[in-house]
């Protein structure tokens, strides 16, 4: 990575905003408008993956039509009202701010399927600050996986893998950003294990990017 990166790419759930609430609460109205038991606790854990994926696992069954109905009624309660439960981590709006003030190009790249990403994004007044947002579903046919949605954002804004971080709080994070030869820098306060990734750093807070980066985003495993 470039000494200060051009673009800085964001994952969003554990990232940017704590939805936990609203996403658990909206898979629990879901399974209880389809009569179908879960077969798990509904914890953050559940949070990152495809909406689909994350059914199926909560069902432990991949038949098509549960997985419709569910998908349906997830829909429903979260698109509806349930996103206006989500909470923008401390600082949110300030660190964006700071990173285009300092020149960087912000993007969105989450595996949360695009409408709602959008809804949040307005309801949360931040959605100026972002140059693209992406998500799988975006795009037709879907992409893959959040790698893929990467590459493409890579190809679209006409951005070099080298002068670009990917910000997130998973392990999953850090191996999409690796597969497109992309810096990783993980969050301490999000839903997953960043360390397993080998970021150049882990952050305390989102405060700290700015900081880190005009400092000369500095071989740290922990601000």
């Amino acid at each position: 990575m470039s000494a200060s990166p051009v673009a800085v790419l964001f994952d969003l759930d554990g990232t940017l905003i704590d939805s936990a609430p609203s996403i658990l609460e909206s898979y629990r109205l879901a399974f209880a408008a389809c009569a179908v038991p879960p077969r798990m606790a509904l914890d953050a854990h559940l949070i990152g993956p495809p909406l689909r994926q994350t059914l199926a696992l909560i069902a432990g069954s991949d038949e098509a039509a549960t997985l419709d109905r569910l998908a349906a009624a997830f829909r429903q309660a979260y698109d509806s009202a349930g996103y206006k439960a989500t909470r923008p981590y401390a600082a949110l709006q300030a660190t964006l701010a700071a990173l285009r003030s300092a020149g960087h190009r912000l993007f969105i790249v989450t595996n949360k399927r695009i409408a709602p990403t959008r809804l949040i994004l307005e309801y949360l007044g931040v959605a100026a600050y972002f140059e693209g947002v992406h998500a799988a579903d975006a795009y037709q046919p879907p992409l893959a996986d959040k790698a893929a949605v990467i590459g493409a954002v890579l190809a679209e804004h006409g951005l070099n893998a080298q002068d670009c971080l990917y910000v997130g709080d998973t392990a999953e994070d850090g191996h999409a950003a690796a597969a497109q030869g992309l810096a990783f820098v993980g969050v301490a306060y999000g839903y997953g294990t960043p360390q397993a990734a080998a970021p150049l750093a882990v952050l305390d807070s989102l405060a700290a990017l700015p900081p880190w980066l005009a400092n000369g985003a500095r071989q740290e495993s922990n601000v």
